[in-house]
C-alpha cells in the first residue's frame, strides 16, 4: 500500500535502440546530434541514439512531465484517474489510459502505442519502478520489456524527486524554466511552514492509514514527504516495528492503536475521509487523544511530484500547525 514482458516484432527495432543501454557511469551531456542520456533513480545511466518521443508513464510521473510540455502517449494509474487526489488538475484528454488499478496494466494496449521509453518512480525499498513492484500481476510486468524504464527515486526528499523529473524533462528536450517560478513560490510556502513548526517545537505527529482491521502507521524513512517534514522541524514519529516484508508501514491491530500518542494525526489523503471513519468506528478511538480532540488532518501520501502541489500542501499544513496544541499529550 503506498497503496507491472512479449515484444511485438513491429517494435523490435525501436526497442533495440534502447535495450541494454544502461550503465552506472556518471551521466554526460547529450551530444548535439540527438543522442540521449539520463541518470535514473536506480543509479544507472540510460542512453539512446535518439531522444525518446513516445513515452508511457505512470500517471503521477506523467503529471510532472506535462508541466514541461511533454505529453505521454499513454499512462497507467493506481486507481481511477478522475478521483485520484494526486491527479487533480491534470488533463489527460487524448492520452491512452492503459490501467486504472494498482498492479494491472494492459500490456497489449501499451505495445500498440510503440513506446520508446517507460517512466515511473523508482522505489528503493522494493528495488523496482512503478508498475514493476512485487505484487503486480506478472502479465502486467511485461510492460518493462517494451522499452527501458526510468524515473526519479522516491528516496530522501520530494524536492529531489521533483528536480529529478526536471532533469529527465530537460534530457528529453523540454524547456524547464517554468520550474524557477514554481520553486520560488514553493520556497515561500516552505518558509511559512518552518516558521509555524519552529513556534511549536514540542508538537508531535503520527502519519496513519487505518483500513479494515488494521491501524497502519507510516514509516517516514520510506515516505520522502514525511522525511521532508522531519527535516523542516516537524516531529513525525518513527514507529518502532516496521513490517519486515513491506517496511512502508507498521501494521497494528486496532486493539493496539493507542500505542503511539501524538499531538496530531495525519491521515493518508488517498483514502480520506473513509480511513478516518474507519478509525472513528473503533471503540479505541476515544483513547487516542489526538483523534478524541479532533486534532487531525491529512498528509499527501506518496503522490507529490510538482512544486505547485507541494506548495499548496505545505500551506494547508501550516494553517493546521498554527492551530494545533503542542501540549495535547503532555
Amino acid at each position: 500500500m503506498r497503496a507491472l514482458r512479449l515484444v511485438p516484432i513491429a517494435l523490435a527495432a525501436g526497442v533495440a535502440l534502447l535495450a541494454g543501454c544502461a550503465s552506472t557511469a556518471p551521466e554526460e551531456a547529450a551530444p548535439e546530434g540527438g543522442a540521449w542520456s539520463y541518470t535514473s533513480g536506480d543509479g544507472k545511466t540510460y542512453t539512446a541514439d535518439e531522444v525518446p518521443t513516445r513515452i508511457i508513464a505512470h500517471a503521477y510521473a506523467a503529471k510532472v512531465l506535462m508541466e514541461f510540455g511533454i505529453v505521454p502517449v499513454g499512462i497507467y494509474a493506481d486507481g481511477d484517474i478522475e478521483s485520484d487526489v494526486g491527479l487533480q488538475g491534470a488533463d489527460f484528454e487524448g492520452v491512452e489510459v492503459i490501467g486504472e488499478e494498482w498492479g494491472k496494466i494492459d500490456v497489449e494496449k501499451a505495445a500498440a502505442l510503440a513506446p520508446d521509453l517507460i517512466v515511473g518512480d523508482w522505489w528503493p525499498a522494493e528495488d523496482a519502478y512503478s508498475g514493476l513492484e512485487g505484487g503486480v500481476e506478472e502479465s502486467s510486468k511485461k510492460i518493462g520489456e517494451l522499452a527501458p524504464v526510468v524515473g526519479a527515486a522516491q528516496g530522501d526528499s520530494i524536492v529531489e524527486l521533483i528536480e529529478g523529473y526536471a532533469e529527465l524533462a530537460e534530457s528529453l528536450g523540454a524547456d524547464t524554466s517554468v520550474i524557477e517560478a514554481q520553486r520560488a513560490d514553493f520556497d515561500a510556502a516552505l518558509e511559512e511552514f518552518k516558521t509555524a513548526v519552529a513556534a511549536k517545537p514540542d508538537l508531535t505527529a503520527l502519519a496513519i492509514s487505518p483500513y479494515e482491521d488494521t491501524y497502519a502507521v507510516a514509516v517516514p524513512e520510506y515516505a520522502p514527504e514525511l522525511l521532508d517534514l522531519q527535516s523542516w522541524g516537524l516531529d513525525v514519529i518513527d514507529p518502532t516495528t516496521p513490517d519486515p516484508e513491506f517496511p512502508y508501514w507498521e501494521s497494528l491491530s486496532f486493539e493496539n492503536a493507542d500505542t503511539y500518542q501524538p499531538d496530531v494525526l495525519l491521515f493518508d489523503d488517498r483514502s480520506y475521509p473513509a480511513n478516518e471513519e474507519t478509525l472513528a468506528a473503533q471503540p479505541i478511538a476515544k483513547d487516542i487523544a489526538a483523534h478524541a480532540a479532533g486534532a487531525y488532518t491529512t498528509w499527501p501520501a506518496y503522490w507529490l511530484h510538482t512544486y505547485p502541489d507541494y506548495a499548496e500542501q505545505l500551506r494547508d499544513l501550516t494553517k493546521f500547525v498554527n492551530g494545533a496544541d503542542e501540549n495535547l499529550t503532555d
